[in-house]
């Protein structure tokens, strides 16, 4: 089977009807938990993205709290999966400053953690791709945006 074309899709869904399209949208759901995550960000957590980005907080926050600290093998594959989870909820949104506002948190939380960043290296150049990443979406922000976040920043 020949997978069609974005644009193709799109001019194939202007033509569905918007009780067939709940139908196609449901079918889809059912095949994979990133479409059902996908699709409960743009149906419930898109209009308020200032309480999208507190709940991904907070998950976070719990997540950092479950870590097994009892050696470096299962604090990397927490900090990893923490970091899956985040990286997921920020292409959900697709913002830019949800990006920043969410690695920032990120790398302050693995900071503030008590694990040693450079005596782990994988872990340190795990935090460093981080604030590479977060200075790449700072510079497409607003100025007013970038001074805020940029102290911020200072502060890693």
């Amino acid at each position: 089977m020949k997978t069609a074309s974005l644009k193709e899709i799109k001019t194939e869904l202007a033509s569905v009807h918007p009780a067939r399209m709940a139908e196609l949208c449901l079918k889809m759901v059912k095949y994979k938990k990133e479409n059902k995550e996908l699709l409960t960000y743009l149906l419930f957590d898109s209009y308020d993205e200032k309480a999208y980005i507190q709940s991904v907080i907070v998950e976070m926050d719990e997540m950092f709290k479950e870590v097994n600290r009892s050696n470096a093998y299962h604090t990397k594959k927490g900090i990893r999966k923490i970091l899956g989870m985040a990286n997921k909820q920020i292409k959900y949104s697709g913002s830019k400053l949800t990006e920043v506002v969410i690695l920032i948190h990120f790398c302050k939380k693995l900071r503030r953690s008590g694990i040693t960043l450079p005596a782990n290296s994988a872990l340190g150049n795990l935090y460093w791709r981080q604030v590479q990443k977060i200075k790449k979406a700072l510079a497409t922000l607003h100025e007013d945006l970038q001074f805020d976040y940029e102290e911020e920043l200072k502060l890693l």
